[in-house]
This record gives C-alpha cells, structure tokens and sequence, in this order.
C-alpha cells in the first residue's frame, strides 16, 4: 500500500504588500530521500536562481502539487471575522484538501505548534495525521519543498506587479525601507492605498494616517 504524504508552507504571511502564497506538494513516502538528493532545503537558504531550478524539479518529483493565493485585497476581507491564525488554518487546510495526503508535515504559523496542527486537523474532511512543528522547513525536506514552491510563486507575482507599475516596491514587507519609500510615495500622490496593498496592517494605516493629516493641514489656513 502507498503511503503519501505532504509538506504545507507559506510564504507573505507578513508583508504590507503582495499576496500569501501557501503551496503543498504530495509525495510517495519512499521517495523523499529524491528532495534532498536535489538538493532541497529551507527556501530562505537558496538563492533565487536556485530555489527557480529547484522549484521545477519539484513539481516534477511530486505527484502532485497545489499553491494558494490569497490576495492582499481577499486577506483584508478575511481579518473582519477572522484572526490571522484562523486564516492560515483555513489555507493550510483548503491546500490538503487538494492534495489528499495520508500524513501532512505543516510549518505552524501560530505561537503554539500542536495547536495549529490540531485546528486543521478538526477542519479537515477525513482522517489525516499532521506533525505541526516551528522551523518545520528546515527539519523535514518536504516542508522544504513546499517552501520552495510558496516563495518561488510569491517572487513571481511581486515582480509581475512591479512590472505593471514599472516600479520597484521592495520585498513588500514592512522592515524594508524600499516597500515604505513606494508605499509612502503612493499614498503622499494618489491620498489612497495601492489596491494590492493589505489596508487592515497597521503599517497601510500609520503611512496613510500620516499624510491625509498633513493634506488635511493645507485646509487650516485661511487664505
């Protein structure tokens, strides 16, 4: 009997800009020794030429795979009713349910590990083993994989709407000083968010705050 398991990570949990990608991949247990002879292991550790090679060996070794893209617009809808960790259990859980695994090895997005494994696993349709573990990316190749794949597709879109623009915007997360310079920049010229920019971080909120104060400035003068 196949035994198949599965490796779910994310990548853009974090940014201001950009979507969440949450990919997953269905492998026969037999074969994972096949990730790291490709060398596969934690996407933060590769290059970006690399993690693009590798991303394609992937999909070919997989006997299937699924990546989830949430869009910032569709995040911001979410966080109303939802907290973040709720949303990441329902992504996680909407990936297994494309990929139908025996056994789901899972990078816990929540402070508590077993707790982000138990929640899929009560959302899940059908009996599924999960191992929920912090730093599962660098501890299981599969997890690897899967944050390969989430990171590679994350880039893709970044620079497809840098493209669009004809701007740089940086990697899209807050501590980078290139995403605060487009994002303050387009607010200070447009007085709104870009539309793929999360407006429920408080990040969107201070820099938008910040110049409609100083617009509203203009009209405290009498002239």
């Amino acid at each position: 009997m196949v035994f198949m398991i599965s490796g779910v990570d994310e990548a853009g949990k974090g940014p201001v800009l950009g979507p969440m990608c949450v990919a997953g991949i269905l492998l026969d247990g037999t074969k994972i020794g096949e990730l790291s002879r490709i060398g596969v292991k934690d996407s933060k550790q590769l290059t970006a030429k690399k993690r693009e090679v590798l991303a394609g060996e992937i999909k070919e070794l997989a006997e299937k795979y699924f990546i989830l893209e949430v869009t910032s617009s569709r995040i911001d809808e979410l966080r109303k009713i939802m907290t973040m960790n709720e949303i990441m259990v329902a992504s996680f859980t909407k990936v297994l349910k494309e990929l139908r695994p025996d056994h789901a090895f899972v990078d816990a997005a929540d402070v508590i590990a077993n707790r982000f494994g138990e929640n899929i696993r009560m959302k899940y349709p059908g009996e599924i083993m999960i191992t929920s573990e912090h730093k599962a990316d660098v501890k299981y190749p599969i997890v690897s994989a899967a944050s390969i794949l989430a990171k590679v597709q994350r880039d893709l879109l970044v620079k497809q709407i840098e493209n669009e623009l004809g701007l740089e915007i940086g990697s899209g997360y807050p501590s980078d000083a290139k995403t605060i310079g487009f994002l303050e920049q387009w607010v200070k010229d447009n007085n709104s968010l870009p539309s793929f920019a999360r407006s429920s971080w408080e990040t969107s909120k201070n820099i938008f705050d910040k110049f409609d104060r100083n617009q509203k400035r203009l009209f405290d003068y009498d002239i």
